[in-house]
């Protein structure tokens, strides 16, 4: 990249970072516990809306896999998750109002939140309904894989999101609050996959699977992407630029060899297809605050109107970390 496109990203983040800057009026701080925040903790960052059903399995698991305190952005919920989350001592919470559109889909907030928090922490940014898969994951805990991180002197981590769902329609079983929702979405599909480079940022750009393959067979280049670099050693000088796409350095994008190798990679178990999204999907529909005027929730209300079924006869049944990494979906790299 030329000193023009350098300076042109150096700008870039700045701007982002005053976008946050100004963003960051609409959240209130109604429960801070940030004091509690060690220098060697591993943080969580999260902005969701009316997911408290979500949220007792959410924070029990990642609490498991060694999370220290949790970074909550509330966008107006109306289901009690204040109440819920009253008292938790490893738990900090803003409430906004305030459009998710025009918050750059809620990054300007998370940056926000980012910047005067989580400098030098390892910090996952996942939402509800992303459960963060890793090599070892079943014998190590997150502090293991973040000290090799460290040791290797690797400053993000990259994790494709996989969409898993039921076998037959997704409203057929009911989720309830605290189960693991991998109990009910446990199939995957193994391919349908494709990669390509963005040549702006630098990172890769994944497709395909179920939403692909269903709600967006006619058109796969606009299917929503499955690349994502959710932990990260935070700086208060990084910044994300569109969800956990693309980060800004540019060179945080690099989470992939370019000799034939592999980086270590996780995967984000993505469950979001169980009995609770149709009425999340016609929520989003007409409040018009995601991306491209809210195409994505228009193709699933269409599609799942006619058959709410994703399961095909190629579908996987998801086993664990060390299945998708022989399915060449993750990888554990040189960590051993």
């Amino acid at each position: 990249m030329g000193l023009w496109d350098s300076y042109r990203m150096r700008l870039r983040r700045k701007r982002r970072l005053l976008r946050a800057l100004r963003k960051s009026r609409e959240l209130r701080l109604v429960q801070d516990h940030t004091h509690r925040i060690r220098p060697d903790d591993i943080l969580l960052i999260s902005t969701f809306r009316n997911e408290q059903i979500r949220l007792p399995y959410f924070l029990d698991y990642y609490r498991g896999l060694g999370v220290n305190h949790f970074l909550l952005v509330d966008n107006d919920s109306r289901d009690g998750v204040q109440p819920y989350l009253r008292g938790m001592e490893d738990v900090s919470l803003w409430f906004t109002r305030g459009s998710y559109k025009a918050a750059t889909f809620g990054v300007d907030w998370m940056n926000a939140v980012l910047r005067r928090y989580a400098h030098g922490h390892w910090t996952l940014c996942v939402d509800p309904d992303e459960l963060f898969i890793y090599p070892f994951c079943d014998s190590r805990p997150l502090r293991a894989l973040t000290d090799w991180l460290d040791n290797s002197q690797i400053r993000s981590f990259a994790a494709m999101l996989l969409d898993v769902y039921p076998k037959g329609r997704i409203d057929a079983q009911p989720y309830q609050a605290g189960q693991n929702p991998l109990e009910i979405a446990h199939w995957f599909d193994s391919g349908n996959y494709a990669v390509t480079r963005n040549p702006q940022y630098g990172n890769l750009w994944i497709q395909g699977g179920p939403r692909a393959r269903i709600f967006f067979s006619d058109r796969p280049k606009q299917a929503p992407a499955l690349n994502k670099i959710p932990l990260v050693k935070w700086d208060h000088r990084f910044a994300y630029v569109s969800s956990t796409h693309t980060l800004l350095p540019r060179g945080l994008n690099q989470v992939y060899e370019t000799d034939g190798g592999e980086k270590a990679s996780g995967m984000l178990m993505h469950t979001k297809f169980l009995d609770t999204f149709t009425a999340k999907a016609e929520e989003e529909l007409t409040r018009h605050q995601h991306y491209a005027g809210s195409a994505e929730y228009t193709a699933y209300a269409k599609a799942l109107q006619d058959n709410p079924d994703l399961w095909c006869k190629w579908s996987e049944k998801y086993i664990n970390w060390r299945q998708l990494e022989i399915l060449g979906l993750m990888s554990k790299g040189n960590w051993a």
